[in-house]
């Protein structure tokens, strides 16, 4: 395949340029994409090391029911809450130094989960561990956006990026479940500090600067209000479980959205806000964050609980448990990358809505699966959701990147990312709603398989929901 790069011009400190030649900025490039891929990774390991053993880390910090959604959510709530942040940071102070800085986060908060006495410590540090992955996701893509121009080569790189995406699901739950079984969970975090170091230590060495030659400025309000009101959101929906009307659910409820008003005024007076709501008139950004919201939310949500309903149902182990997640994710692992080839034949948008119908199709088939019926009855539905994620991690990522102004590449990915990931939490604190209310009686497994069905069910109307709205966000000079 021939390749064609474009002249880029050079930014103050790093971008591309003529002048390095055409073999230097290649590999140059190649590196950094294998290091925002390992990245990338890496990250979802962390935000999957949980799902095969929550119940294993709940019942010995004893946690009751919220903190259980607390123990799976927690980094979904503050990566959400931190990738605005982190992608302005990156594009303005320098990409490389806020993945080497959020690679440090992550280690050490990797080390306040293995060492954590209780409940409260160990979701402070997967908080932690959200505000650190974020910098790695926003200012990763945002190197990989800056080092392949517009193109083919553009398409493959985005592509093994959102791969990155589907293996680290599949990877993460295997490797906690493994450790759990040679040794505890707290091994795990142990492991995942040492790998996360290993990763911040190449990217320190392997990396090259890059950053806008104009400052676009701290937006410290939009910060604040932004990362509160969602924060504060998710915490709304994790104890809402306990019923809607607790006072302390409303209180959370009305700060929330007080603070998200206020992020939206903020926004719109400021000089340089953390988000250009302008862009929000731009049917790429808002198809990319609708479907990221809706891939987080109506998938990712409902995948987490996998697991727990298989080891409910079944009577199998964390490790069987995640193996069987692992047909989804796998499989979106391995069809990301070969999303590639309709890059110049289906428009990335259209990517999106046909991967959005597919999982919601996946999802659907989970439905009515009882508690009598075989393991191998939530095949049909992992492998059809599975090729549908595939399709979907890889367009977004390619939509995140030119959906913004080439010198907003970090911010286009930390908004994509913290939708999918406020998705993500949004979707674990709903499902665990929809499985909390059905009746008791009947034993574990009858209400298992109920909620399942009732999750799925509600999981797959939305992401078909997901899909029509992304179709419907149509583009200058579309058909």
């Amino acid at each position: 395949m021939t390749v064609t790069v474009t002249p880029v011009t050079s930014d103050e400190s790093g971008g591309p340029c003529e002048s390095g030649g055409y073999t230097a900025h290649r590999a140059a490039a190649r590196t950094t994409l294998a290091v925002a891929c390992a990245a990338t990774l890496l990250v979802l390991m962390n935000f999957t090391a949980t799902v095969p053993t929550a119940g294993l880390i709940a019942s010995d910090l004893g946690s009751g029911a919220s903190g259980r959604t607390w123990i799976l959510g927690g980094i979904g709530v503050g990566l959400a809450a931190s990738l605005m942040a982190a992608g302005g940071l990156a594009d303005d102070r320098g990409r490389k130094r806020t993945f080497v800085a959020g690679g440090l986060l992550l280690v050490l908060a990797c080390v306040v989960c293995a060492t954590a006495p209780g409940t409260v410590v160990f979701v402070c540090g997967r908080l932690a561990q959200g505000a650190g992955s974020a910098a790695l996701l926003a200012a990763g893509l945002g190197l990989v956006g800056r080092a392949f121009p517009p193109g083919p080569e553009r398409a493959r790189a985005t592509g093994l990026w959102g791969a990155m995406v589907g293996g680290g699901i599949a990877v993460g739950p295997v490797f906690a479940a493994l450790l759990v079984k040679g040794l505890d969970w707290r091994a795990c975090y142990v492991a995942l500090a040492v790998l996360s170091a290993a990763v911040t230590l190449w990217g320190a060495v392997a990396l090259e600067e890059s950053r806008n030659e104009r400052r676009h400025g701290f937006d410290a309000a939009g910060v604040l209000t932004l990362g509160l009101g969602v924060a504060l959101l998710v915490g709304a929906l994790v104890e809402g479980r306990g019923g809607w009307g607790r006072p302390r659910v409303v209180v959370l409820l009305v700060a929330a959205a007080a603070l998200l008003a206020a992020f939206v005024v903020v926004e719109r007076r400021v000089a340089a806000p953390l988000l250009d709501l302008g862009l929000l008139r731009r049917p790429a950004f808002a198809a990319s964050a609708v479907g990221a919201l809706v891939i987080g939310a109506g998938v990712v949500g409902l995948m987490t609980y996998v697991p727990m309903v298989a080891q409910s149902l079944f009577g199998m182990g964390p490790l069987r448990s995640a193996a069987l997640l692992g047909v989804w994710s796998g499989l979106s692992f391995v069809v990301a990358p070969q999303a590639r080839r309709l890059a110049g034949r289906v428009a990335d948008r259209h990517q999106v809505a046909a991967g959005l119908a597919v999982c919601g199709a996946g999802e659907l088939a989970l439905a009515g699966i009882g508690e009598h019926a075989p393991w191998w009855r939530f095949l049909p539905g992992l492998v059809v959701a599975g090729v549908g994620s595939g399709v979907v991690n890889a367009a977004l990522a390619g939509l995140a990147v030119r959906s913004v102004p080439a010198d907003r590449v970090a911010v286009g990915s930390a908004a994509n990312n913290a939708s999918r990931y406020l998705g993500s939490s949004v979707g674990v604190a709903l499902v665990a709603a929809v499985m909390a209310a059905v009746p008791h009686g009947g034993g574990a497994a009858h209400e298992a398989a109920l909620g399942m069905s009732r999750a799925a069910l509600a999981a797959g109307g939305l992401t078909l929901a997901g899909a029509v709205v992304v179709a419907l966000c149509r583009e200058r000079g579309d058909g």
